[in-house]
């Protein structure tokens, strides 16, 4: 299956690793791609550049994680945050809190009569995933907590 604009931008940067010898990015971008064919299969379906992308977050937060659980000076520390990076150089750059709040400023309102903050952050979610914006779930928390006591 495998089709799709982050798909092809993932195999070309394959093959751009293995011309450069650069086997951590190699490796990481092939355990994406693998990633995105086990959803694929699981689908029965070719993934969308959305959920694609989502595959890749994924990866990311177990990254992270592991990063979080490690010691300091661990030698897998430096390997773990390349593959972060190039992860995050395939996903489209995320909205900063500032930049939520002053995108749910029409629905400000709403957020802050919603009955909780969770119900708050419910109707923010809403409206920033039908204007397609690329928010993590944390930022969007903290935009609302913002907007809420403002």
């Amino acid at each position: 299956m495998l089709s799709g604009m982050l798909v092809e931008e993932i195999k070309k940067r394959v093959v751009t690793a293995v011309k450069e010898g650069d086997s951590v990015t190699r490796d990481v971008l092939r355990l994406a791609l693998g990633e995105i064919q086990t959803a694929e299969a699981r689908k029965n379906a070719v993934l969308s550049d959305e959920d694609a992308a989502a595959a890749l977050r994924k990866l990311i937060k177990s990254n992270e994680e592991t990063l979080a659980a490690l010691p300091a000076g661990d030698d897998r520390i430096a390997a773990l945050k390349r593959e972060v990076e190039v992860l995050g150089s395939l996903l489209p750059a995320q909205m900063t809190v500032a930049q939520i709040v002053e995108a749910l400023a029409a629905h400000r309102d709403a957020i802050k009569a919603a009955g909780n903050d969770g119900q708050a952050t419910g109707i923010a979610m809403k409206h920033l995933k039908a204007s397609g914006a690329a928010v993590s779930g944390g930022e969007v928390t903290a935009a609302v907590k913002q907007i809420r006591t403002a």
